[in-house]
């Protein structure tokens, strides 16, 4: 799966896991600077990315604004191991509902997915 990491998650601990799992992995992390929200999705949208994030603020373009996505995941009150954890299973269990655009919202106890 193609997957855009958001500056706020675990990236140095998320890259090494997701891509040892055979994903492809970029965390914005690593670019010069925070192009912001808008440019974040859009950018996950061109190049078919899942969007993973702790940030609520995604949700909202897309569902509130119809900004078009690849899928957004947003991770809520985990740890970093807890997001490596959690993002392993997501990627390999709801890799349908993923690629058909949800949005997945993951907390230690509770999964919501929202099908477009």
């Amino acid at each position: 799966m193609r997957i855009l990491l958001d500056t706020c998650v675990a990236g140095p601990l998320l890259i090494p896991a997701l891509t040892q799992a055979g994903h492809d992995v970029i965390w914005s992390g690593h670019w010069e600077k925070d192009p912001g929200d808008a440019a974040i999705l859009a950018y996950a949208y061109r190049e078919r990315r899942v969007l993973v994030t702790l940030d609520k603020d995604f949700g909202a373009l897309a569902v509130l604004h119809g900004e078009p996505h690849a899928g957004i995941v947003r991770l809520v009150n985990l740890s970093t191991k807890e997001q490596a954890h959690v993002c392993l299973l997501l990627f390999s269990e709801h890799v349908a509902e993923l690629e058909a655009g949800a949005l997945i919202t993951a907390e230690r106890t509770r999964l919501r997915i929202r099908l477009p």
